[in-house]
């Protein structure tokens, strides 16, 4: 399994529209695309990023052809226009809590 980690700061101003977009149309468009979501963090206080979510897909390959589709480009670009400072990376699943 390999993981995509994703984490971002929610515009001031944008939380409810962003809250609906995840959850009627982000979420369910990454499992329509094939990545299974795995956990989403909500940082209330302290440092660091307002929000850290990881989703699986089954290998690299797989991955990278999600990634690379058309699909994922529309729904990374909506997202971007509720979030900032959005970062993503690709890692090897542990089954635990990751980074």
């Amino acid at each position: 399994m390999i993981k995509l980690l994703m984490s971002w700061d929610i515009l001031p101003g944008k939380e409810a529209e962003y809250m609906e977009f995840v959850t009627q149309e982000f979420a369910p468009g990454m499992m329509k695309l094939g990545l299974q979501p795995t956990e989403a963090w909500y940082t209330v206080a302290g440092n660091g990023p307002q929000i850290l979510a990881g989703s699986v897909a089954e290998d690299r390959e797989t991955m990278q052809r999600i990634l690379k589709s058309e699909d994922w480009d529309a729904l990374e670009h909506k997202l971007l226009t509720y979030v900032t400072n959005y970062k993503y990376k690709i890692v090897p699943a542990t089954g635990h809590f990751q980074l």
